[in-house]
């Protein structure tokens, strides 16, 4: 679950790997053969590694999969052996490619503790599971419903002639197992696990599976196994939207006051829903082309829940709301874009749909939740036509489950995330149990470890030398943290002053 977390699909980094000796593994001071590599945005030369796994553990002389993992070593020499596992987001994004972007938080972790990126499989360079990037498609293939299911279906069909392409054995459990067999060859006795939206589903599978070897676990936005994703994406989304909406009536104070600017926000946005479907144009993120396309109202649920996941882009919603409400979207399509353009953060889709049409999409009908008055069904409907066609794994009825802690769990959630709110934290610690600690900041969204001092918070929760002193944590200095003041174009070619 980056950028955009469970619903990200942007492109991933190149990651070479350099093949020209073996040598004995830097991680936990095991045997395991790694081999020096590169990665893009990384100075230094690391270690990589690779394991061979059966694609179904029930078969396993069968078809077999190689899964990828990135070492960056301790700098220290007297380095502790307990790593740090990353687990990345999405479901579909490459932990390796994600490495990178995640150094700075994980700095102080790695002066005495390896850092471990596993890409996932179906992720990276672990049996890829990747659809056709369709960043430069025209706008209006990109909007329209029947064309984006047909591209997928056709996806579907391609890589099921993959020599791995049974995706019946992309399961979070499955992937979970072949987490334990890079722990096993690297000799590392247990994990640190650090899991960031879907990564805390999959540090709770992997918890409920090998609890014994795990030290500590720092959960960011937690995504429990049972929220059931598309249809809490909607009462989740619209509590956010709704969280906008009444800061910008409550923000009066001077001129530049949200509530000064945009007075009529609140309908304003009903109108722009009530007025959809209807013909607009705009320029193409990346050609920058104008192309001209029908709107539809999931269209524009889609695009105003791109930025929810940034307090930075919130601030900018009401200029774009206003606009849009003017006859100029390109404010709202912008700001939709910021997130989906990032390179870290592009999924493969295809590892993306095996995992939810196995886990989440069966429950969708007898899930019971509310849903946003605006959002409805829109993408709960979208995955069950998706998932209707797309090969479902097998999944039991035990991975539903939350574990009960058996060592300290750190959980973290962002007041103002659409997607992985603080009510998926509280219940998660409730059924964890006294080992675990719920940490909210009102402020943040959709991942709050690089908020501020949360950082070192963790860096804090993982070194401390005993269960005892691992918890709590004291995270005062977060709650403080502002929200961003809502963005005021300038007069001059203004978001609010322009005109279709």
């Amino acid at each position: 679950m980056k950028a955009r977390g469970l619903l990200s699909n942007t492109a991933v980094f190149i990651c070479w790997l350099g093949l020209s000796f073996f040598s004995t593994a830097a991680a936990g001071g095991g045997q395991a053969q790694t081999y020096p590599c590169r990665v893009q945005g990384m100075p230094n030369e690391l270690q990589c590694g690779v394991v061979q796994r059966p694609l179904d553990p029930a078969r396993p002389a069968g078809p077999m999969i190689e899964v990828h993992y990135l070492v960056v070593p301790a700098m220290a020499r007297n380095k502790q052996l307990d790593s740090v596992l990353m687990l990345a987001g999405g479901p579909g994004q490459s932990a390796i490619d994600a490495a990178p972007a995640l150094m700075s938080r994980l700095a102080r972790l790695n002066s005495r503790r390896d850092l471990v990126f596993i890409d996932q499989r179906g992720t990276g360079r672990s049996a890829p599971l990747h659809c056709a990037d369709e960043s430069r498609l025209p706008v209006h293939q990109i909007a329209d419903l029947a064309q984006q299911l047909e591209r997928l279906r056709q996806c579907s069909e391609a890589l099921a002639k993959l020599p791995y392409g049974d995706m019946r054995f992309f399961t979070t459990t499955l992937a979970m197992q072949d987490f334990d067999a890079v722990r096993d060859q690297l000799g590392v006795p247990k994990w640190n696990l650090i899991g960031a939206s879907y990564g805390t589903r999959a540090a709770l599978e992997y918890l409920r599976q090998f609890a014994q070897r795990v030290r500590r676990t720092v959960m960011d936005g937690v995504a429990p196994p049972d929220m059931v994703l598309p249809v809490s994406f909607s009462a989740d989304g619209q509590a956010a939207m709704d969280a906008v909406l009444k800061a910008c009536e409550a923000d009066t104070n001077g001129t530049t006051a949200c509530a000064n600017q945009f007075p009529h926000l609140r309908q304003q946005w009903r109108d722009l829903l009530g007025g959809l479907p209807r013909q607009v144009s705009v320029n193409h993120l990346v050609t920058g082309k104008l192309e001209s396309f029908e709107l539809t109202r999931s269209a524009v649920l889609r695009l105003i829940r791109a930025p929810l996941y940034a307090p930075a882009l919130v601030s900018g919603l009401p200029a774009a709301i206003d606009a849009a409400s003017r006859g100029n979207f390109s404010g709202l399509v912008g700001l939709s874009g910021v997130l989906s353009t990032r390179k870290v953060s592009r999924l493969a889709m295809g590892m993306h749909f095996s995992v939810m049409c196995a886990e989440d999409a069966p429950r969708i009908a007898n899930d019971g939740q509310s849903v946003g008055e605006d959002f409805g069904m829109v993408e709960a409907q979208m995955y069950e036509r998706v998932c209707a066609f797309w090969p479902r794994g097998e999944v039991a009825p035990a991975f539903y489950t939350v574990p009960t802690a058996s060592s300290p769990v750190l959980v973290l959630s962002g007041g103002a995330d659409p997607v992985t709110p603080p009510r998926h934290g509280a219940r998660v610690v409730m059924a964890m149990g006294e080992k675990a600690q719920h940490i909210v900041v009102p402020e943040a969204g959709h991942g709050v470890m690089g908020v501020g001092c949360m950082r070192d918070v963790v860096y804090r929760f993982i070194v401390a030398p005993t269960d005892a002193t691992a918890l709590p944590q004291d995270a005062g200095c977060a709650a403080r943290v502002p929200r961003p003041p809502v963005f005021v174009p300038t007069q001059t070619g203004s978001v609010k002053r322009a005109q279709s």
